[in-house]
């Protein structure tokens, strides 16, 4: 049987958590589940560390303030790479992302009678079969562009690289992005690292697939996304597509 980490950056999420958090254990009950929480002021913290005490499939990480999601999420693939898990699926605690769809990705990663074996399995909004709920039109067309720069400019063969909802094979993560992690060469803290994560592992030779899913936009609590963090992010795009152009 495969050992699989579910993670869940959290910022006050207390509304959302405690429900995500039992549909993820009755969906996987032999999985573990770890929340990287940045000291949220909403109870949230408070909350994972009782049900630490309690439940031996659930663990916490409680950051000092508010770091970035992208650093989060860094956390977690560490402690997955550290703790020797075969599968680690990343998705957020709004909802937005549908958590019955783990078991197709991990059902996808773990097909042995497949002889191209997935590194990364992306829930996807942009194939065909996605869909997006609830969004506004100018932000559909925000993220429209993100993903299409990330293609042209990154090189990225996949429709939707802005996505948190994701499976890595974490042997991969842990040959392609450990010395990287370690020399502190993951640049982005925010909603960027997505996409740099993936450019790096398909510099790296992953291999890549997306699976349909119908992402709905949260309906509780607030957005976390504001325009200093956006423009940070298209900052580290451009950059990476630097990098690329001139092997550096």
């Amino acid at each position: 049987m495969s050992k699989i980490l579910v993670a869940i950056a959290t910022y006050n999420e207390i509304e959302n958590l405690p429900q995500l958090v039992e549909t993820i254990q009755r969906l996987l009950p032999e999985s573990d589940l770890l929340v990287v929480d940045d000291h949220s002021p909403d109870g949230t913290s408070l909350w994972c560390m009782e049900r630490q005490k309690i439940d031996i499939h659930f663990d916490c990480v409680i950051r000092a303030g508010k770091l970035g999601l992208g650093t989060a999420v860094l956390t977690a693939v560490q402690y997955a790479i550290f703790n020797e898990y075969d599968f680690f699926v990343n998705l957020d605690a709004d909802w937005s992302h549908p958590p019955e769809k783990i078991t197709e990705l991990l059902a996808v990663m773990e097909n042995m009678e497949n002889s191209s074996q997935y590194d990364i399995a992306i829930g996807s909004r942009y194939i065909h079969g996605g869909e997006i709920v609830g969004w506004s039109f100018s932000r559909k067309l925000m993220s429209g562009g993100v993903n299409f720069l990330a293609r042209f400019w990154l090189g990225l063969p996949t429709k939707d690289n802005s996505g948190a909802f994701r499976c890595y094979r974490v042997s991969t993560l842990k040959r392609i992005l450990e010395r990287r992690i370690r020399e502190g060469k993951i640049y982005s803290k925010g909603y960027s690292f997505f996409e740099e994560i993936l450019f790096r592992l398909h510099q790296g030779g992953a291999k890549i697939i997306e699976i349909p899913i119908r992402f709905i936009d949260r309906k509780l609590g607030k957005s976390k996304i504001n325009k200093r963090e956006a423009i940070r992010s298209l900052a580290v795009l451009f950059l990476l597509g630097l990098s690329r152009i001139f092997g550096r």
